[in-house]
């Protein structure tokens, strides 16, 4: 299938380039439905491949590329059950998004993030599994989830720790403070910065650029210089799910939950 637009989610290829387009309401929250159809999507790419040399992830929502998980149905998880069960469910849940984001990490394309406005915590993880990040000028980068009692659970810290070193980790982890996309380019994290709501267009062109070179120098690049690091990733399920049964979680989820701002992600 080379096109298919859902519910919360769209792709198809475009001069050679899949893009998958989230457009869920408010800012893409990744909740079960929303990780059912990036389940359909990577069931798809070994088919979507074969017409393909590089994927974009971007959004279609004015208020950023994605808020991260879906903390209302986090904190109805953990209400509507007994505790081993919502556990259960919930390293069910990490397992099934964290091989999603592998698919995607591990694919032989160059796969590029074109992000704007908010790129939080699991929003900001899907981000970091691509090659290449691509922000606009209003984009701002955050794990807002130690003031939940929580890790970052959808890979993020592996794959930071990878990418820029372990002081950028602690300073995302440990302040919670975001970073602006200047900070964020200074850092290594963003490779090109792009004039509001023009980070598309610019992924667009750079994915023409990676189309001159040969697909199979680009796979055994990659290999080389983005290797997964599997064992950290299931060390990370691992923490979130211990201090996912801590009571200080459902405070900060009921906290979350219970303020009435229009955008209370926001730090």
């Amino acid at each position: 299938m080379t096109e298919h637009k859902g519910e919360m989610l769209s792709w198809q290829i475009v001069n050679g380039a899949i893009e998958l387009g989230l457009h869920r309401e408010p800012c893409n929250e990744i909740g079960s439905a929303m990780l059912e159809e990036l389940e359909q999507f990577a069931g798809a790419l070994p088919e979507l491949m074969k017409g393909a040399h590089a994927l974009i992830l971007h959004s279609a929502r004015p208020a950023g590329f994605c808020a991260g998980a879906d903390l209302r149905e986090l904190y109805q998880r953990a209400r509507g059950m007994e505790k081993a069960e919502a556990l259960r469910g919930v390293r069910d849940f990490l397992e099934r998004i964290h091989h999603v984001m592998n698919a995607i990490d591990a694919l032989p394309l160059t796969t590029i993030a074109a992000v704007h406005g908010v790129t939080f915590g699991g929003g900001f993880e899907l981000a970091l599994v691509c090659d290449i990040i691509i922000a606009d000028r209003m984009t701002r980068f955050c794990f807002p989830e130690l003031r939940l009692g929580l890790i970052p659970g959808f890979g993020g810290i592996p794959r930071l720790k990878r990418d820029l070193g372990n002081a950028v980790v602690r300073d995302l982890l440990l302040t919670g403070r975001g970073f602006n996309v200047m900070k964020a380019q200074q850092i290594g994290l963003v490779s090109q910065i792009a004039a509001e709501g023009e980070a598309l267009r610019v992924a667009r062109a750079t994915a023409s650029q990676v189309g001159k070179f040969d697909r199979a120098t680009t796979a055994a690049a990659k290999k080389f210089v983005k290797p997964i690091p599997y064992e950290e990733l299931k060390q990370e399920i691992d923490i979130f799910c211990d201090l996912y049964a801590q009571p200080a979680v459902e405070e900060g989820l009921r906290r979350f939950v219970e303020n009435e701002g229009p955008q209370p992600y926001l730090p």
